[in-house]
């Protein structure tokens, strides 16, 4: 990802975003482009338009701390948006400046986190990485991605959503799902353009999928910590979960997704169906005799 263009094109479409009328300005009759212009934003910011657009022309070294938050402010960044434009000043800086990324390939999960993830009975676990990479699950999360696995993206969610048809039944709202799923990737090309890894992914999917490469093209990003989503599974119906995402300290970039039903619900028995299936394909198979074709009597 080149982080100019990167700047510059976030930040255009940022101010492309916000109506004057947002902001306390006038709208006036003769706007030639969408959104706010570069005066107006800088005005907001405190700067000078000169140095404004310098900054989205995409030259962000040497921009303070104070002067990004002025611009966060005024463009109405959120919490999501905010830490991309900081994490896009980090990187201009240089990558030997960035602090070095775990690599997560062949990576396979502790003792102690894979304890924790089968401790996890009601819902399904994971662990994954900013590629969408499920790297570790309970087992009825393996069970809940059954499909992801399946597919030939080698366990990445992303490949998963825009490149298997069955993600269409999988996530009945797929529009928002897909949505989603761009942000995720575009806030951790943000956190480190540099991944070799990622642009692979970004590339092949941009030209795999138009779906991929408009929402791309969009620039949003998104923090994905709690929530609620719809699934449809092939195996149990319909579920309605709620999420909480967590950083894992111990391991960088890496997060700890868990979902849950409601107690008492049709989901939660769902769950617990899709709980015992999951059960019953871990199960050792019995020894056969082979002189009969039957399970062996012990």
């Amino acid at each position: 990802m080149d982080n100019q263009n990167e700047v510059r094109d976030f930040l255009t479409s940022r101010r492309a975003k916000l109506t004057p009328q947002q902001v306390g300005f006038s709208a006036g009759s003769n706007r030639r482009v969408p959104g706010l212009r570069r005066g107006e934003v800088a005005a907001l910011a405190d700067v000078s338009v000169e140095y404004y657009a310098k900054i989205e022309r995409g030259n962000l070294v040497g921009a303070s701390e104070s002067i990004l938050d002025a611009i966060a402010r005024a463009l109405q960044l959120d919490a999501a948006e905010r830490a991309y434009l900081f994490d896009l000043a980090r990187a201009a800086t240089g990558p030997a400046l960035n602090k070095p990324r775990r690599k997560t390939k062949g990576w396979a999960p502790r003792q102690g986190l894979q304890l924790v993830l089968d401790a996890i009975t009601g819902g399904p676990a994971f662990v994954r990485n900013g590629k969408m990479d499920i790297l570790a699950t309970n087992p009825l999360g393996r069970i809940f991605y059954d499909e992801v696995f399946e597919s030939p993206g080698d366990g990445n969610i992303a490949r998963y959503a825009f490149l298997d048809d069955r993600a269409h039944d999988f996530y009945p709202d797929w529009v928002a799902a897909a949505d989603i799923t761009v942000a995720i990737l575009r806030t951790e090309a943000g956190r480190d353009p540099h991944d070799r890894g990622l642009q692979d992914l970004v590339g092949e999917l941009s030209t795999r999928s138009d779906e991929f490469r408009t929402r791309w093209g969009a620039h949003n990003v998104r923090q994905h910590t709690t929530g609620r989503k719809n699934f449809h599974h092939h195996a149990v119906g319909h579920l309605d979960l709620t999420y909480e995402g967590m950083e894992l300290t111990a391991e960088p970039r890496l997060s700890l997704l868990v979902y849950t039903a409601e107690p008492g619900s049709p989901t939660e028995e769902r769950l617990q169906l899709l709980a015992s299936l999951a059960a019953t394909e871990q199960q050792p198979i019995p020894a056969k005799d082979p002189a009969v074709g039957r399970p062996a009597q012990s």
